[in-house]
Formats: structure tokens, sequence, C-alpha cells
């Protein structure tokens, strides 16, 4: 069975998207640290923002160091995406669909496959989704990989990434073979 990938200008792609969210996430921490004046320095950081507190903090300040603080917990969330996205192989063969990615390993038969839905419509890239009609996460052993999929996911779908090799072909199988389990 043939496996299908992300293709050399998908990869480029990705990497473009990684170093981005990179140096949002480094100016982000660099952000929130000099609006609050705080250090990084695990003996100090305590007692740097107690003296934070202590001065008192103004709109100028909170509201500026909020944004950053949602980017410090977003950015990584999207850094995993990309990163599985880098590392997906999907394999149709008879009994299902295979997906593999950072560990994660999800299989699907046929019969659970409810077909295939465009994601985004109005996007300059096709991105698709796999529908499920059970919870295709659950054999994901590790708790955190579970966790990091879903919230990107959810537990009834799998994205069809647009940079994939012969991604149209990978749809075709997977429609073939959804009508004949249907």
């Amino acid at each position: 069975m043939k496996t299908y990938r992300l293709s050399p200008a998908g990869r480029r792609t990705s990497l473009v998207l990684l170093v981005g969210a990179l140096l949002i996430w480094t100016f982000a921490l660099w952000s929130f640290a000099s609006t609050l004046k705080l250090t990084y320095n695990p003996t100090q950081f305590w007692s740097s923002l107690q003296a934070s507190l202590d001065a008192g903090l103004g709109v100028g300040q909170v509201v500026p160091a909020l944004l950053m603080l949602v980017l410090i917990v977003a950015t990584p969330l999207l850094i995993w995406n990309l990163l599985e996205e880098w590392s997906a192989a999907y394999t149709p063969d008879d009994d299902g669909l295979h997906f593999e990615s950072l560990g994660i390993v999800i299989f699907c038969p046929w019969s659970a496959v409810t077909g295939i839905r465009s994601a985004d419509e109005d996007g300059d890239e096709p991105l698709d989704e796999i529908l499920f009609n059970q919870d295709a996460t659950a054999h994901i052993a590790n708790p955190l990989l579970r966790f990091l999929h879903r919230q990107a996911y959810g537990r009834r779908r799998l994205p069809v990434y647009a940079g994939l090799e012969d991604r149209a072909d990978l749809l075709s199988a997977i429609r073939q073979h959804t009508v004949v389990a249907v």
C-alpha cells in the first residue's frame, strides 16, 4: 500500500510557519518579561513578580502582558500542530486507514469513515477532514499525545493536509472505500 506524506513544497511551507511561530513565541516571552519587569531566572522569578505587583500595574502593562501570556500558551500548541503535520503519514489499505505522526498511531476501519468534507471553503489551499462515526483517538496510548491531537482536530475528525503529495489520489482512495463501506 502507498503511504502519503507531505510534498517537498508542503515541507517548506511547514518549515517557514514553524520558524515564524518560534519567532512569535520568543518575542512573546521577551515582551512579557520586559512589560512586567520580570526575570526568568528560576531563583529570582517570584521575587521579580512580587516586586512588579508591589509597584502597581497599569493598564499599559496589564493588557500587553495578558496578550503576550496568551501567545506564550497558544504558540507551543501551534508548533505541535505544525510538527504533527510535518511527520504525518496516511496509509489506506483494504481494512481501513492508518495515520501516523510523532508517536500518534490511529487506525480506523472503513466502516468507521462517514465521509470527507472541506474544512475551509474560503481558503487558498484545500483542507479536508475525514469524518468518523466513533472516537478515532481512543487508541492513542500516550495521554499527552491524545490530548494534543484532540485539541487540534477533535475526536471524530482527521485532517488531510493541503501539502500532501498525491493528495487527490489519497482522497479518491478514501472516497472509494467509504462508498463500499456505506
